[in-house]
């Protein structure tokens, strides 16, 4: 890892209550921002050193976020450089703190008096902050956001880009609570905050995601809870006051390492009938890969050759990794049918149909004999992506680019449609 010696740090460009924004000369359109080692709560009515925070909140924050990139989300992120900073995207940041809420806790329930501690919000709870100290941040509307009529880098805040925020915050929530739960905790509320890339004029999830961020409790539990509110909490706050305070912030920067590591293994394996479907079959491949999913290509004929088909099947069953069998032939399909018939494994028909006898030959991949649950996916692309749908059932990781790529189709239709009004004015 680079150490700060070689980077040329420029002027200051801005400082919050736990954090530095740095430019770094020479290179345009990228910023330093370093963690601090001071600990607030109340808008810094209450505010400490706590030794060894700044190390730990970019630890959680690097992460974090590397974890939502790999997923597919657009953030500021750029990569670690030290223990404390790391090198983001220069962002003209949009003054609001978008809330996401799971469970009834924390000022919610003062500002919803008769809700009780723990209700469970289904769907997510959005709340939207203005960023103002002086005013305690006060809760906005939507019709509030839009009436500000922010301009930042270009970019006029409108509708459009309100509800791409609104969309790409509960996403972000579900990824890191699918995330979190993998450690057995619930991520009760979460806080972010969106900034426009000065170089591309896109809205990024930007700022940092650390054990300020959100409610974090172990086993729902919140006797356990490990974030920031122990700190708020204090009715003291003493030397051991804040050992308690810096060990739960060191358990969730520990734990969060392992949100990138996935709980449970899973394999798609493409059995075609010919190496003339071969095509065909790399393209299911390179599906597979875009959401992580090692994929084997193999050549077997159910007609031809069953006993090698099933001598096939049983190589993959007898390792214990989940595994998702698609079947590709043309013509009469009998490999899927006799895969289907011999596993208690998923098959996936993918038939690759000719122009010539395709319309007759996809009935030999729909109409079944009974007991027999293999599904039919005529394109490559929706096979691997409902077999990353059954993985993503036990593995946060597929699941998350899942999710992700839900936001990213939403986020490509919404812009379209507002070029499209754009023209037609």
């Amino acid at each position: 890892m680079a150490s700060s010696t070689e980077l040329n740090i420029g002027q200051k460009l801005n400082e919050g209550k736990t954090k530095q924004i740095f430019e770094l000369v020479g290179q345009p359109g990228l910023v330093l921002v370093q963690s601090k080692d001071q600990i607030t709560a109340g808008n810094a009515v209450r505010k400490d050193q706590m030794e060894g925070k700044a190390a730990i909140a970019n630890k959680t924050t690097c992460c974090v976020f590397k974890l939502l990139q790999e997923s597919g989300i657009k953030t500021a992120f750029v990569k670690q450089h030290s223990e404390t900073a790391f090198i983001a995207a220069h962002c003209e940041m949009i003054p609001i703190e978008w809330v996401c809420r799971r469970v009834a806790t924390g000022s919610f329930l003062k500002r919803n008096p008769g809700v009780k501690e723990g209700h469970r919000f289904t769907p997510l709870k959005m709340e939207m902050f203005f960023k103002d100290d002086a005013n305690n941040d006060p809760q906005w509307s939507e019709e509030q956001l839009l009436a500000a009529k922010f301009s930042l880098a270009g970019l006029t805040i409108s509708q459009c880009e309100v509800d791409i925020m609104n969309r790409s915050t509960v996403a972000i929530f579900e990824i890191l609570e699918k995330a979190w739960a993998t450690q057995n905790c619930t991520l009760v509320d979460m806080k972010i905050e969106f900034g426009v890339n000065v170089k591309t004029g896109e809205i990024v999830l930007a700022d940092v995601i650390d054990n300020d961020s959100w409610r974090l409790w172990p086993a729902g539990d919140r006797s356990q809870q490990k974030d920031k509110q122990v700190y708020r909490d204090l009715k003291e706050v003493t030397p051991e006051a804040m050992q308690m305070v810096k060990r739960n912030f060191e358990w969730v920067s520990e734990r969060v390492q392992l949100l990138l590591e996935p709980q449970a293994s899973g394999r798609v394996v493409v059995l075609m009938g010919s190496t003339s479907d071969l095509a065909h079959c790399e393209k299911i491949k390179k599906a597979c890969t875009s959401y992580g999913l090692p994929c084997n290509l193999r050549v077997t004929s159910a007609h031809k050759g069953p006993d090698e088909t099933l001598r096939i099947k049983a190589e993959y069953e007898g390792d214990g990794v989940p595994t998702i069998f698609v079947a590709v032939a043309g013509r009469s399909n009998g490999l899927g049918p006799v895969m289907s018939g011999n596993t208690v494994y998923p098959v996936i028909n993918c038939p690759p149909l000719t122009s010539d006898w395709g319309a007759q030959d996809v009935w030999s991949s729909l109409r079944l004999p009974s007991g027999l649950g293999c599904s039919t996916v005529l394109s490559p692309d929706a096979a691997a992506q409902f077999a990353a749908q059954v993985i993503g059932l036990s593995n946060h990781l597929v699941w998350s680019k899942l999710r992700a790529s839900m936001l990213n189709t939403w986020v490509s239709l919404k812009l379209a449609d507002q070029k499209l009004q754009a023209c037609s004015l």
